[in-house]
C-alpha cells in the first residue's frame, strides 16, 4: 500500500496533531535533533551534530492523551514504532502513521485470542487489506484491549 509522503519528522507530527485533533486528544512532543541526540545514530563521531551527508536527523517521541494510551516514536529513517496499551509495533512506514492511529481512535482495531497457541492478538486494519498485527504479552488485558476482544 501507498501511503502519503511524509518526506519529513516534522510533517508525520503534524500529520499526528491533526488525528488528535480530530479525535479530541492532549498531544505531547519531544524532538531529538542532531547525530548526538537521535537513538540510531550511536556510531556517530563524537560532538558530531550532522550525518556525514549533510543533513540534519530528527527524530519525535509523541504521546496522545485519552484511552487507549497511545505513543509514535519517529525515526529519520522514515518508519516509526507505536505502542497501543503496551502493544509494540515496529517498523511502521512514516506515512502509514495517521492511517493506524485513525484506525485505532475509530474503533476498528480489535483483539483475537487463541486457544493453541494460547494468547491474544491485537489487530489493527489499514485502508488497502493491509493489518498490522502484534502479540500481546502478559497475562491480563487492559481494560480497552479486553473491550475490543472478538
Amino acid at each position: 500500500m501507498t501511503y502519503p509522503s511524509l518526506p519529513t519528522t516534522e510533517s508525520a507530527v503534524a500529520a499526528i496533531r491533526a488525528v488528535a485533533a480530530e479525535y479530541r486528544l492532549a498531544v505531547a512532543v519531544t524532538d531529538d535533533i542532531g547525530a548526538d541526540q537521535t537513538s540510531r545514530r550511536s556510531s556517530a563521531p563524537l560532538f558530531a551534530v550532522a550525518d556525514p551527508d549533510g543533513s540534519l536527523p530528527h527524530e519525535a517521541f509523541v504521546e496522545l492523551g485519552g484511552s487507549p494510551a497511545v505513543t509514535v516514536r519517529l525515526f529519520s529513517d522514515d518508519d516509526a514504532t507505536i505502542t497501543v496499551d503496551g502493544v509494540e509495533f515496529h517498523d511502521v512506514p512514516r506515512g502509514a502513521v495517521p492511517a493506524f492511529l485513525t484506525s485505532v481512535y475509530s474503533g476498528l482495531a480489535f483483539v483475537q485470542g487463541r486457544f493453541f497457541p494460547p494468547g491474544y492478538r491485537l489487530y489493527v486494519p489499514l485502508p488497502g487489506d493491509e493489518t498490522y498485527k502484534e502479540r500481546i504479552l502478559g497475562v491480563s488485558l487492559t481494560p480497552w484491549l479486553s473491550g475490543r476482544v472478538r
